[in-house]
C-alpha cells in the first residue's frame, strides 16, 4: 500500500484526530507517534533517517496509507518525494502562540521528565523524538520563543514548496471539509473525531497523576 496522505503538521495540531478521520476516509491505518509504542522496530530506521541515510521508507509504511504527526512530520520533503502521488497535509492551529500553549502543557513537559530507564524502548524513542526535534525544528525548540518561530518558519516551508494542487491545510475545528474536498471524497455522516486534548494527554503519560 503507498502512502495517500503525508502529514506535515507538528505535533499538537489535531493529529490524533486526524489519524482516526483519515483512517475513516481512506479505509486504512495512519501512521502516528503512538505507533511506535508497538512498533519499537521503527526507532532504528528513524534514527537512520536522522543520520541522513537513504531508507527505502516502504519499511516503514508499506502495511499504512497516511503518516500525521512527528516522526513523520519532520521528514515530509523526503515522504513527499518518495511518495509523489501522495497529498501533503499541513494542519496547523488557529495561531502559533495556541500551538505552543497546548506543546509547552504536554511535548516540552514530557520531555523534561527523566528517561524511563525501567523502559528501555520508551527511552530510546524519547531519545529518538529530542533528537528529531532539536535538529529538525530547533536546536532550542523547548524555549516559548524559539518554539514559535520555529513553527511558523515550518508551516511557511511547507506552503512555499509543495504546490498548491497538491497541499491541504486544516485546522482543528474544521472538520472534514477540507480533508475531503482536498482528496475528492464524500463527507461522512458521523461527526468528525475530536481525540487527545491537553488534559487527556496529561493524562496518559502520567503528568497528572
Amino acid at each position: 500500500m503507498a502512502l495517500r496522505v503525508i502529514g506535515a503538521g507538528l505535533g499538537r495540531t489535531g493529529t490524533s484526530s486526524l489519524k482516526s478521520a483519515l483512517e475513516t476516509l481512506l479505509g486504512g491505518r495512519c501512521y502516528h507517534m503512538y505507533e511506535l509504542r508497538g512498533r519499537p522496530q521503527d526507532v532504528p530506521l528513524w534514527e537512520r533517517a536522522l543520520a541522513g541515510e537513504a531508507l527505502e521508507w516502504d519499511a516503514v509504511f508499506g502495511e499504512f496509507a497516511a503518516t500525521v504527526d512527528w516522526p513523520a512530520a519532520s521528514f515530509w520533503p523526503e515522504l513527499s518525494a518518495a511518495y509523489p502521488d501522495a497529498r501533503v497535509l499541513l494542519s496547523r492551529r488557529d495561531t502559533a502562540e495556541a500551538w505552543w500553549a497546548s506543546m509547552e502543557q504536554t511535548i516540552v513537559a514530557v520531555m523534561r521528565e527523566p528517561l524511563p530507564e525501567d523502559d528501555p524502548a520508551l527511552a530510546r524513542q524519547r531519545r529518538m523524538t529530542k533528537a528529531i526535534l532539536r535538529e529538525r525544528l530547533d536546536e532550542h525548540w523547548s524555549q516559548r520563543e524559539r518554539g514559535i518561530a520555529a513553527y511558523e518558519r515550518h508551516n511557511e516551508r511547507v506552503r512555499n514548496t509543495v504546490p498548491a494542487e497538491r497541499l491541504i491545510e486544516w485546522e482543528p475545528g474544521r472538520g472534514w471539509g477540507p480533508l475531503c474536498e482536498g482528496l475528492g471524497l464524500l463527507e461522512p455522516q458521523e461527526p468528525f473525531p475530536h481525540l487527545n486534548t491537553t488534559r487527556e494527554f496529561r493524562e496518559i503519560v502520567g503528568l497528572d497523576g
